[in-house]
């Protein structure tokens, strides 16, 4: 038998990180990995939601760039060292995130042995390039 719920008991759930399950006992439990408020998301009526696979193999380095809107990278492997304007090199390691924030000048490297492996989630606008050319200054 599947019990059901509202929708007001769902969100609470989530809030607190726990869904119903399939089954009449238990609950799937939810593990936050990272929250972060963030500024520069879209502000039209429409977003587009992407999700990318990228690898950098040992030595590979980014274009100099920026992004319109956050970008947030999860590591599944190796290390992605990131270097962003006016601020201290971040390494982002097997496990992290790491938000990269809009409006910001940037290079990445993989900078270790093995290949340097990630998701990377952004809302953008609908048809917007990933990633704008920068000039070194």
């Amino acid at each position: 038998m599947h019990e059901k719920s509202d929708v007001g008991t769902m969100i609470a759930g989530l809030a607190v990180g726990v869904t119903r399950s399939a089954q009449n006992e238990g609950l799937a439990k939810l593990t936050p990995i990272h929250r972060e408020v963030a500024r520069g998301m879209p502000r039209t009526r429409d977003q587009e939601i992407r999700v990318l696979f990228a690898t950098l193999l040992p030595g590979d380095v980014t274009p100099y760039h920026s992004h319109r809107h956050p970008v947030t990278v999860y590591m599944l492997e190796g290390i992605f060292t990131l270097a962003l304007d006016d601020r201290a090199a971040v390494d982002i390691e097997t496990g992290q995130v790491f938000v990269e924030p809009s409006g910001v000048n940037m290079t990445g490297s993989n900078k270790g042995d093995v290949p340097a492996r990630m998701a990377l989630f952004y809302v953008c606008e609908p048809d917007e390039p990933f990633a704008d050319p920068a000039s070194p200054h």
